[in-house]
């Protein structure tokens, strides 16, 4: 069977917004990891909710949360965020495979955004306007994970990769 391969990119800033970042030099305090991990694991979840929640106002079935998924798409965000990989598929047949699960079509939705109160919500708000990401959201697919990175800049980096099993 021929797999099915889809994906879409989206940039969302709001200009104007304030947002203060405090940088230390010889880097962060465990403090400061902990709650920016506790700030991602929130916008993932965030994230996840919203795509379940706009899937099933259409009468669409949710989707199941994967932790392999996330771990691909959290490693994606984090390599963008962090300018290892341009804001790109670039890799996305092999975030799929890294994950073992055997699939019969995959699809990601990322996004980029930067000084904006509510990234998580804004993000999931620009691939329901965007076509192409819409599709991906209300696809034929019944897992999903979620990644999501914020760089010393301040900007959130979004991957949703959407799997159908076999």
């Amino acid at each position: 069977m021929e797999k099915t391969w889809r994906k879409t990119s989206l940039t969302v800033g709001l200009i104007g917004v304030g947002v203060s970042f405090l940088t230390f030099a010889g880097g962060i305090t465990v403090a400061q990891k902990t709650n920016i991990q506790g700030e991602i694991a929130v916008l993932e979840n965030e994230v996840y909710f919203r795509v379940n929640q706009y899937r099933q106002s259409r009468n669409l079935p949710p989707l199941k949360r994967d932790s392999r998924i996330d771990a691909a798409a959290r490693k994606h965000s984090e390599n963008m965020a962090n300018k290892i990989v341009s804001f790109s598929h670039d890799g996305f047949e092999e975030r799929v495979y890294s994950t073992k699960i055997k699939f019969r079509s995959a699809a990601e939705n990322i996004a980029y955004s930067w000084n904006i109160p509510s990234p998580a919500t804004e993000a999931v708000r620009g691939w329901i306007n965007s076509p192409s990401h819409h599709k991906n959201m209300i696809g034929n697919f019944n897992l999903t994970g979620v990644g999501v990175a914020k760089n010393a800049r301040g900007e959130y980096y979004f991957t949703q990769i959407f799997i159908l099993t076999r």
